[in-house]
């Protein structure tokens, strides 16, 4: 220990962990991550309950890997770059979020077995490397394509969607819901923003009587005395403020010296904000659309004109609302040549649940579409949020990037059984790391069993078997009959760009943090 009390470079208060400590903390901290959220792997995975200790207590119900671990508060730098890779994962390919830190997880608990074997750091990264190259190529041949083909490729995406879904809250009903992704995903034409699917969550009734509304839903009520129905909208979308008709002074000292004067002022405000109304009707528009309040004097303004003004349009809302009209949003109005106004077919009141929102149908971005949620609680649709969004995620990589492969524990055992024959040819130490490297792959499929409560070392000798006997071998895990079972007649197919994050990025995890040997923490400074 005397190493780490330092010889006086280190600012009081800092302190430094040097070679085997260093290790064992990034190991201890990965692995104990890597463990929290692997009991979510798969279809049979476990949920969990965080709960924020702030004053809200908001309690949130989830399995997907990366909300989770965004939620927590790691102290653990190594566990931190586990943390991160989950998020890349997530924003990358929307999907194998769990799947990505347990592999890293495993691959370090591995290499703790090397480092306490003497074997060197550099030797297990090397051997890694090595092996993960082998294991991409054998993903790539063992990948297939249907894009040519509309029905067999819409039938792949219904099984992609289907098998994101299945280790989901949307489970029971992922038939139903895969055909909502996929009808959504195919609207958008190979564009792939997302932006143009819309969600909503309305609570009430069950999460079968969610569906696909062609067009778009603002969860806003249609004013007093305005029109309830337009056909042909020209619609401006502005960000302005019309609550200027009261006399708001803050901060300001007016000297009057009769009420007479006061009344001057606020008719004079009164007044600026007809010229704004004027202008804003000079545009030729039957639907205005603020992001701001709107208050009682424009709002009759509006009214008399017979436009229908809609106020406080959600903050997010307002910018997609615009793309999908075709409009831009517009703060200034002096010049109505040079204003982009958003156009759709029909705008009306429509009523889900209890609520009324407004429909507008046939607008110009055509691939738009909204997906409105149903379900008991917000707890349930929250999660069924998340987990629609990740089908959607992965259905759009599947898109621009058409390649599939099997699912359920199949390429992970294809691509150990090509990295053991490696490194049964490797001379050297970096033949163990390799070896390591074909475990920790098989600790996925071995996860989704014992997840499922299975003899996970039955399943996977018997996977193992069948690969080794048949290289064209279709063998995964079953979880439903608790076997090994072919994955093409089950259907359980996954998304070749969602694998291959998987494998890339839980090894440069495993590879950063196998290079530290040495941590140091500065003492904040102390404020006088």
């Amino acid at each position: 220990m005397a190493m780490s009390q330092q010889s006086g470079i280190l600012h009081q208060g800092a302190t430094e962990e040097r070679g085997e400590n260093a290790r064992m903390a990034s190991f201890v901290g990965a692995v104990a991550v890597a463990d929290l959220v692997k009991s979510t792997l798969g279809p049979k995975g476990m949920d969990k309950i965080l709960q924020s200790m702030s004053r809200g207590q908001e309690v949130t119900i989830t399995n997907d890997g990366a909300t989770i671990l965004k939620s927590i508060y790691v102290d653990n730098p190594a566990a931190k770059v586990l943390v991160d890779i989950s998020k890349v994962q997530d924003d990358e390919v929307g999907d194998g979020t769990t799947s990505v830190v347990v592999f890293a997880g495993e691959l370090l608990r591995e290499a703790e077995q090397l480092v306490n074997a003497k074997v060197h750091p550099m030797t297990i990264i090397a051997g890694y490397r090595e092996a993960c190259d082998c294991a991409r190529g054998v993903l790539e041949t063992g990948a297939f394509s249907h894009a040519p083909d509309t029905e067999a490729f819409r039938q792949d995406l219904l099984n992609i969607a289907k098998t994101t879904l299945s280790s989901k809250i949307l489970t029971s009903d992922k038939e139903y819901f895969a055909n909502l992704a996929v009808d959504a995903i195919l609207r958008l034409k190979g564009s792939a923003n997302l932006e143009a699917i819309h969600i909503i969550k309305k609570t009430g009734g069950t999460l079968h009587e969610s569906f696909l509304d062609e067009g778009f839903i603002l969860d806003k009520k249609i004013g007093v005395g305005q029109p309830k129905r337009i056909e042909n909208a020209k619609i401006l979308v502005a960000n302005t403020p019309m609550d200027t008709d009261k006399i708001k002074i803050y901060g300001a000292r007016v000297r009057v010296d009769s009420m007479a004067k006061v009344a001057e002022i606020e008719a004079a405000e009164k007044e600026k904000m007809r010229e704004k109304v004027r202008s804003i009707i000079s545009h030729g528009i039957n639907c205005f659309i603020n992001r701001q309040l709107i208050y009682n004097l424009p709002e009759e303004m509006f009214a008399d004109a017979g436009i229908m003004a809609i106020e406080h349009a959600d903050f997010d809302g307002i910018e997609r609302l615009a793309l999908v009209l075709g409009g831009e949003i517009v703060s200034t109005f002096d010049d109505p040549e040079a204003v982009r106004l958003g156009t759709c077919k029909l705008i009306e009141e429509i009523m889900i649940g209890e609520d009324r929102l407004i429909h507008f149908s046939g607008v110009a971005l055509g691939e738009a579409c909204t997906i409105v949620l149903r379900g008991a609680s917000s707890h349930i649709l929250d999660e069924a949020e998340r987990s629609l969004h990740d089908a959607l995620c992965v259905l759009k990589e599947t898109v621009s990037d058409s390649r599939v492969v099997y699912g359920g524990g199949w390429p992970e055992i294809r691509m150990a059984r090509a990295v053991e024959e490696l490194a049964s040819k490797t001379p050297g130490k970096k033949a163990l790391a390799m070896e390591a490297f074909a475990r920790a792959l098989r600790a996925l499929p071995a996860t989704i069993c014992d997840n499922a409560g299975l003899d996970s070392a039955d399943i996977v000798a018997t996977l193992k078997a069948a690969h080794g006997a048949d290289p064209a071998s279709r063998m995964g895990v079953d979880v439903v009959r608790g076997e090994a079972g072919d994955m093409q007649e089950l259907g359980i197919f996954e998304s070749f760009r969602v694998r291959q994050q998987v494998l890339l990025s839980g090894t440069e995890a495993s590879e950063i943090i196998l290079r530290v040997d040495d941590i140091i923490k500065c003492a904040p400074r102390q404020r006088g």
